[in-house]
């Protein structure tokens, strides 16, 4: 079942840790320096990836959804 990633844009400063985590599922706006979410819902195989980046993210502005 596939997990649903979201992201803060109000948090995100743009570390573009989540994007080296998962480039399947994040990248970034470069003109706000924002995270993008490629793919809400990514496969369950991304799951320990997106948990990565979830974790490794700065600003805290990324959440999973079961």
């Amino acid at each position: 079942m596939p997990v649903k990633v979201t992201a803060d844009l109000e948090l995100c400063q743009g570390h573009q840790m989540c994007q080296f985590e998962a480039p399947e599922v994040f990248g970034l706006n470069d003109a706000e320096d924002k995270v993008v979410l490629l793919d809400e819902t990514p496969p369950e195989d991304l799951r320990p990836q997106v948990l990565q980046a979830i974790k490794y993210c700065p600003a805290m502005a990324l959440s999973l959804e079961d």
